[in-house]
């Protein structure tokens, strides 16, 4: 795709990269064909299995077996470099999921395809709980709630299976996988809105369990591991219902993280920190034929079009689906066409209103890809280059309004900076 790949970045420095193909693979029993299978923390035997080698080398098992490093992360873009002076920055687009658990709709690898389809690298949001058999609920404690609650349930063992595939697919194609926490409280005393930061550190703590534990939870042999250190991994989240980002802070800093994106209602303008971590919310798009904005995640266009309603009028589907890619591509445009703020856009693997959200957003990124200087990337790649650029060049396109072109062009503009 010329100079829009994910390969060929040089000064933008960021994007996505081909799929890679189907990786080598050998036995956890150390019958891998000369490949070296090492095991760190316990001695918990995970049993046979095929395990990816994205890189070749050795796959070293982390603890029970229920996580691996196996190398780098294929598919990664090129480390990012600073804008040269009169540079136009990259249009980032970066699409993420809540919860990312396959629960038998096929809307997983659906969006894995698409994104393989179009070079795009995307974020999910894995709830912790959906890597815990309901068998075994009993195990999570959340904060200020009974034993075992979970306001989004839990998976079956035959999904949990499904959703450890698909992540260990994603995470091979160059994929980021982030964190939705665990029971997703929004409503009560024990809303995640209440929480301290030693609520999310405990929170945090048993979600990382559950993702590094999955195999001595579930009793599960036969199952590869997931390819990645999570401990390494984990670098950013969104909270349930975008609630709680003050008092997670803390905790997320303490903890190393770089960025999150629980921020309600942000505006489409070049992010900041706040309290060290890149603040990157969801924002506020057009909305057509409307005199209002709408967030940009596919539950607040239900709400707007169906209200409490996952099963609106069918006969009003189609345009609700209309309006919805075009308020994605409203805010696409208004940045491409202006600040290039970044877009940041929200979506859950569900099939409201017959599915239509899911495909004004398989639309959208149809209408985005391949465009001059667009990247559609994971949070963590896009910080990845915020980190690198001259903090004059952010200030510069910090004081760039909503939809506002850089006075007398890009050229002028950043060279100045």
């Amino acid at each position: 795709m010329g100079d829009i790949s994910r390969r060929g970045l040089l000064g933008a420095g960021l994007g996505a990269a081909a799929v890679m193909g189907a990786a080598g693979c050998g036995m956890l029993d150390g019958s891998d064909g000369g490949r070296s299978v090492t095991r760190a923390g316990d001695k918990a035997e995970p049993g046979a299995g095929a395990t990816p080698s994205p890189t070749g080398g050795n796959v070293r098992l982390i603890g029970d077996g229920s996580t691996s490093d196996t190398g780098k992360q294929p598919d990664q873009p090129p480390a990012p470099v600073p804008l040269e002076p009169g540079q136009a920055p990259p249009q980032f687009v970066v699409f993420s999921w809540d919860g990312a658990g396959e629960v038998g709709n096929g809307l997983f690898p659906r969006f894995l395809k698409v994104a393989k389809d179009h070079d795009a690298a995307m974020t999910f949001f894995l709830s912790g709980i959906y890597l815990l058999p309901e068998s075994k609920k009993n195990l999570y404690r959340p904060p200020n709630n009974r034993v075992g609650a979970s306001d989004i349930g839990y998976l079956t063992d035959a999904h949990i299976k499904e959703t450890l595939k698909y992540l260990r697919q994603a995470w091979l194609e160059g994929h980021e996988i982030g964190t939705h926490f665990n029971g997703h409280f929004c409503g009560g005393s024990g809303s995640v809105g209440n929480w301290t930061p030693a609520d999310w550190e405990n929170e945090i703590e048993q979600a990382v369990g559950f993702v590094t534990q999955w195999r001595t939870n579930s009793g599960w042999t036969d199952i590869d591991p997931l390819p990645f250190d999570y401990t390494r991994e984990l670098v950013g989240a969104r909270t349930p219902c975008l609630l709680g980002q003050r008092k997670l802070l803390p905790t997320a800093r303490k903890l190393g993280w770089r960025y999150d994106s629980s921020s309600p209602g942000g505006r489409q303008e070049w992010p900041g920190k706040r309290q060290g971590l890149w603040d990157l919310p969801l924002q506020s798009l057009p909305f057509p034929g409307r005199s209002f904005e709408v967030l940009s995640m596919d539950y607040n266009f239900m709400v707007n079009q169906s209200g409490n309603s996952t099963k609106g009028v069918p006969a009003k589907r189609p345009g609700w689906r209309k309006q919805a890619t075009k308020a994605y591509l409203a805010g696409f445009l208004r940045a491409y066409e202006g600040n290039r703020a970044p877009l940041f856009i929200g979506n859950h693997f569900e099939q409201w209103n017959g599915g239509i959200y899911m495909d004004a957003v398989e639309e959208a990124v149809e209408g985005m890809a391949g465009k001059k200087d667009v990247r559609l990337v994971s949070f963590r790649q896009l910080c990845d280059w915020l980190d690198v650029q001259r903090p004059q060049v952010l200030a510069g396109l910090r004081t760039l309004g909503v939809g506002q072109a850089p006075p007398g062009g890009w050229n002028a503009f950043l060279k100045a900076a």
